[in-house]
């Protein structure tokens, strides 16, 4: 047991309460899509996922801030929820299954839970500081990273080809392609739970928002990992994502460094 049990518990009654809004939204015939402003989709399964969380923690943790993608922020506390409603959107409306709701829990800034819920693959990851990450809800087991230690058998994933050429980074991402075992694009949030689960030992990425982050955090380093920004920095604050198995970080560090 550790001071997150109960958060850990509400957070997994949360993703409980997401899916339902989002599954049945998912696929529907009139799902209403508009474009904000920095030219993102967004649905009203999204608005409904993130109001209904809000909603339930108003009710259960009302001394908490909150910091969503839809509905920003709200309070001022050293306890802050993080949510993205639906994590990949773009997938969510084209109807293919790899998006997920991301809930996390940060006190002080630090991420000490996370939720990442993926009710159209079937998929749930968790972890809570001290807990150790899991996955399966009906059978809970627990998830490790990969014992890689050379990039040249390493898996690299990188989400978006779009998000390196924006960074002015396109070079160093065909650098790395050409030195590592296997490149792949999983997408979003995907990438870094294969990251938990030792499937994939390195994911980099550019243009982040920290609720694109905040609840990978506690999985992956709750499974062993590593979880910093591109040029080194801690938590999902500084727009980049540099996720790996730790024997790779430092020669990704080196690498990435400008």
């Amino acid at each position: 047991m550790t001071g997150y049990d109960d958060d850990l518990d509400l957070a997994l009654r949360l993703a409980d309460a997401a899916d339902a809004i989002s599954m049945e939204r998912f696929g529907a015939q009139d799902l209403e899509v508009t474009t904000k402003a920095d030219t993102t989709h967004v649905t009203d399964a999204d608005r409904s996922v993130e109001q209904r969380i809000r909603a339930v923690l108003a009710e259960e943790r009302p001394d908490d801030a909150i910091f969503g993608e839809e509905f920003g922020t709200s309070g001022d506390a050293s306890r802050q929820w993080i949510i993205d409603p639906i994590d990949g959107t773009a997938h969510f409306l084209r109807g293919a299954p790899i998006w997920a709701t991301l809930i996390a829990l940060a006190v002080d800034g630090r991420p000490v839970v996370g939720v990442v819920s993926s009710p159209a693959l079937g998929a749930r990851w968790w972890a809570a500081e001290g807990q150790g990450a899991w996955t399966d809800p009906a059978r809970p087991r627990p998830i490790r990273v990969s014992g890689v230690g050379a990039l040249s058998d390493a898996v690299l994933s990188y989400n978006a080809i779009q998000g390196w050429d924006g960074a002015g980074r396109i070079d160093d991402l065909v650098a790395l392609q050409r030195d590592v075992w296997r490149a792949r694009s999983y997408g979003d949030a995907w990438s870094y739970m294969l990251l938990a689960e030792g499937k994939v030992d390195a994911v980099a990425e550019f243009d982040l928002k920290p609720y694109d982050m905040a609840a990978l955090v506690p999985v992956v380093q709750e499974a062993g990992g590593t979880f910093t920004s591109v040029d080194g920095r801690p938590g999902p604050w500084h727009g980049s994502a540099l996720a790996t198995n730790g024997r790779l970080h430092d020669a990704l560090l080196e690498r990435l460094a400008r």
